[in-house]
């Protein structure tokens, strides 16, 4: 299994397809998140399935329940693989989320974004958070109850919601990045190393990869390094 999910955050979609073209087939499954769907991003999906990739639709939902549920049928529809909505938006809403999902479409709660931290957190809640930790599995298990399929979460927390859920629940992980990469504007890193010792099954790579001189050479790394877990 391929677990690597390559974000295709380019500003169009000619830009997206030629990283894809760059990468060639080894890489077969693709995020699309907010700035490209915005731009162009039924097209785009479209194609990726047209190729035959996986896609990973990122556009975090938060609405009222009936309108999450139809935009879910919509991605069913669209033959997207995975589609993240925030846990946060509440168990009606992920149960309606849920019930709406038909094909092979997974539903990924958010759990806390991989670029808070505590202050953050409290300041946005209005309470203290001791814990990030206990704050991500309190929201995956709101998740898991509500029937998603799984979670988006820091690699961090990843073995502690493991642990916790159990090997069913899938965890998807970004801010991940290879041994000696910058973290950039993330607060909350780890190595795909350890995202998969984590309990990690999917791992969002980006700036290593698509900002590579040789996307397809560092992609090819990545995978290396995942095997070595």
């Amino acid at each position: 299994m391929n677990r690597v999910i390559i974000p295709l955050d380019v500003p169009s979609v000619s830009d997206a397809l030629a990283l894809v073209d760059r990468l060639g087939d080894e890489a077969d499954f693709y995020k699309v998140g907010f700035e490209l769907y915005t731009r162009g991003g039924l097209e785009v999906v479209r194609e990726l399935v047209s190729r035959d990739k996986r896609v990973f639709l990122d556009i975090k939902l938060h609405d009222i329940p009936n309108t999450v549920a139809r935009a879910v049928e919509a991605a069913s529809d669209l033959g997207v693989d995975l589609l993240t909505l925030h846990a946060s938006g509440g168990q009606r809403m992920m149960a309606a989320a849920a019930e709406a999902r038909s094909g092979h479409l997974k539903l990924l709660g958010v759990t806390v974004l991989t670029s808070m931290n505590k202050d953050e957190m409290a300041s946005v809640w209005g309470r203290k958070i001791s814990s990030v930790r206990d704050e991500a599995f309190r929201l995956a298990n709101l998740g898991k109850e509500a029937g998603l399929d799984g979670i988006v979460s820091s690699a961090l927390e990843a073995s502690w919601i493991r642990q916790k859920i159990g090997p069913s629940f899938l965890i998807v992980t970004p801010g991940i990045r290879p041994a000696g990469s910058s973290s950039d504007d993330q607060n909350r890193v780890a190595t795909p190393r350890e995202a998969v010792r984590n309990g990690a099954d999917f791992l969002v790579i980006g700036r290593p990869i698509t900002k590579a001189d040789d996307p397809s050479a560092a992609f090819a790394a990545v995978l290396k390094e995942i095997e070595k877990a």
